[in-house]
């Protein structure tokens, strides 16, 4: 399960951050996940709100934009949604693609108290 290592490293950015602006609680942290992470929300969310316990993360409302898996072609130019892992452009049928969503994992905003 590696939703409980990757909540580690959101409680980790947020606290930090929070503490960088003198924070005193966390309430809200937005997430973007892309689709190639393989997370479960529900687990990621679970392993989060157990590692919370105890600091000024807890109880923090946590959203998970899920971000698409999105290719774009190298030869023709074409940006394409990408299904069942077939990186092949449905355009010119190029297997250069190059991946511009789908792997992110980051921590887009957080608010504090």
């Amino acid at each position: 399960m590696h939703e409980m290592a990757l909540a580690q490293g959101i409680l980790d950015v947020a606290l930090k951050t929070a503490a960088q602006h003198g924070a005193v609680k966390i309430g809200r942290i937005k997430l973007q996940v892309g689709k190639m992470t393989h997370v479960e929300p529900d687990s990621l969310l679970f392993c989060f709100e157990a590692l919370a316990v105890g600091s000024i993360a807890e109880g923090a409302n946590v959203e998970i934009e899920i971000k698409p898996l999105i290719g774009l072609c190298r030869d023709c130019g074409k940006e394409f949604s990408v299904s069942g892992y077939y990186f092949i452009c449905p355009e010119c049928q190029s297997a250069s693609v190059e991946i511009i969503s789908g792997r992110e994992l980051t921590v887009e905003h957080l608010e504090v108290e």
